[in-house]
């Protein structure tokens, strides 16, 4: 569904260059939900804006279920870290959630079901005719998680959207993505800097080295297909992934290195 191959991203020029991605290589199969970990500083969001199509790599490729891309595609949609910036202030939630969808040409009906399904979804069926500075935090990243899947994407990227709010609402919200991943079959592609949420919640984490750069490691979470976060965190498997996650971002910060053996 999504193939990212060989891409580089460099900044600038002559003395001024930097060169943020080097070389980064991975595929995400349809239905798939992989976590992107790595150093702070080592390229997640240049990544994120490279496969958005938000931003033109300098070599290498980004194709969507075999289609290259060269600007923001149809079938992805993005959920931001900060969600305050994504949302109008002047619209209700409805509003936002169904924005995008008048930019598809979609018939009011239409639109008005796939709001109403989407703000059902999130749990914020309740609050459509509110906009968002009335809400919490937590509440206005439920509207912008709805927006994103009412617009029915194939692909959805996730840009450490959890990472503004408080722990008991993380949780929460973590809980809410699994449950939308299941429920609407999309391939998801999460960034974050929190590894017990990275090995929570993905099939996948795949370990960026620091910048300039490529893929640490790719590590298989064998985690049980149903997860919550009493006994999912307490599993001793869940610890032991937990520690290779640890393990490759300390040898990341190092710089690209081999891959280590798989946990045992």
């Amino acid at each position: 569904m999504l193939d990212v191959n060989g891409l580089q991203k460099i900044y600038g020029g002559g003395e001024r260059e930097v060169e943020a991605v080097r070389d980064l290589t991975f595929r995400l199969e349809e239905g798939e939900l992989s976590c992107l970990v790595g150093p702070s500083g080592c390229g997640k969001t240049t990544l994120l804006k490279c496969v958005a199509g938000l931003l033109r790599p300098t070599a290498g490729s980004v194709s969507l279920a075999g289609h290259a891309i060269s600007g923001p595609p149809r079938d992805m949609a993005v959920v931001f870290q900060e969600y305050g910036r994504s949302l109008f202030s002047w619209l209700t939630v409805r509003g936002n959630v169904e924005l995008p969808l008048k930019e598809k040409k979609l018939g009011k009906g239409r639109r008005d079901s796939l709001v109403n399904e989407a703000l059902q979804a999130v749990g914020l069926a309740d609050s459509a005719e509110s906009y968002p500075w009335q809400l919490s935090g937590g509440m206005q990243q439920r509207v912008a998680i709805a927006r994103a899947i009412a617009y029915e994407p194939r692909v959805l990227l996730m840009d450490e959207p959890f990472a503004a709010v408080d722990a008991q609402t993380r949780a929460d919200l973590e809980d809410l993505i699994r449950g939308l991943w299941k429920r609407f079959a999309m391939t998801v592609l999460f960034i974050t800097h929190d590894i017990d949420e990275a090995v929570y919640l993905g099939q996948r984490v795949l370990v960026l080295s620091s910048s300039p750069t490529v893929v640490q490691d790719d590590i298989a979470v064998d985690l049980p297909d149903e997860r919550d976060q009493l006994s999912t965190r307490s599993d001793q498997r869940f610890t032991a992934l937990r520690s290779l996650v640890y393990t490759e971002i300390q040898n990341a910060k190092n710089g690209p290195a081999a891959p280590s053996p798989a946990a045992p």
